[in-house]
């Protein structure tokens, strides 16, 4: 896959030949996966279920201790945790930080038991999650996680981003180019093709049914909130 983006890249910057070449490969590579981590990140595209062990009479809990699959360098954010109850999961509520420090962390003594709340501390790949009650038992948590893609190295190195927010990687990664080379103008047309591709992967990625349901999705009561009338039959 990463050939596939030096070469579209290099096609939108209209590099010349290797002899006079206006940007080095290695830059290129740069900035492909400088644009897949920002893809990643404003879309949300690459989700995964990690797997997080809470363990007797600890918190909080880095988001570098979820485990992740291959391709996958780190966690953004987290949407969502269940814990492993006998055969089944039993969701965790998700809780704001100023909440969760007020009514849990406010305690001398903290009581422990059966998790069934949680609160993200943090922003970034350096955020951590806090568990309440305090794990009184070792378990197993699945999070619901916005993560980072591991950078492209070559061919071999596994693209977790799908298609098709991929058509969106090489005008970022041009855009960052013609940055570095003091060509706003060019830039800024790179940037927004950037910002259309990325649009049109979200909008082929939510379906017509639910399409609130996942990141950037349309908000379904938008028209009642401008007033606007709804359309008339045979109109």
């Amino acid at each position: 896959m990463l050939t596939l983006y030096q070469t579209q890249t290099a096609q939108l910057l209209q590099n010349p030949a290797a002899t006079t070449a206006l940007y080095a490969e290695s830059d290129i590579t740069s900035y492909i996966n400088r644009a897949r981590v920002q893809l990643a990140g404003e879309t949300e595209c690459v989700r995964v279920y990690g797997t997080l062990q809470l363990t007797y009479n600890v918190i909080p809990y880095s988001f570098s201790s979820i485990v992740t699959p291959t391709g996958v360098a780190g966690v953004f954010n987290v949407r969502g945790v269940t814990v492993n109850i006998a055969s089944g999961q039993v969701w965790l509520a998700p809780r704001p930080f100023p909440y969760f420090q007020l009514y849990y962390l406010n305690n001398p003594v903290p009581a422990l038991g059966r998790p069934f709340e949680y609160s993200q501390f943090g922003q970034g790949e350096n955020g951590t999650l806090y568990i309440a009650p305090v794990p009184d038992f070792n378990y197993v948590a699945n999070v619901d996680a916005v993560c980072v893609p591991e950078p492209l190295t070559d061919d071999e190195t596994p693209e977790v981003i799908p298609s098709p927010y991929t058509d969106a990687v090489p005008y970022y990664a041009a855009y960052l180019a013609f940055l570095s080379s003091q060509r706003a103008a060019d830039a800024d047309r790179m940037w927004q093709e950037y910002q259309k591709f990325a649009r049109r992967g979200r909008q082929i990625s939510n379906g017509s049914v639910n399409p609130e349901q996942y990141p950037q999705g349309t908000n379904p009561v938008m028209a009642n909130q401008l007033g606007v009338a709804p359309r008339q039959q045979g109109g």
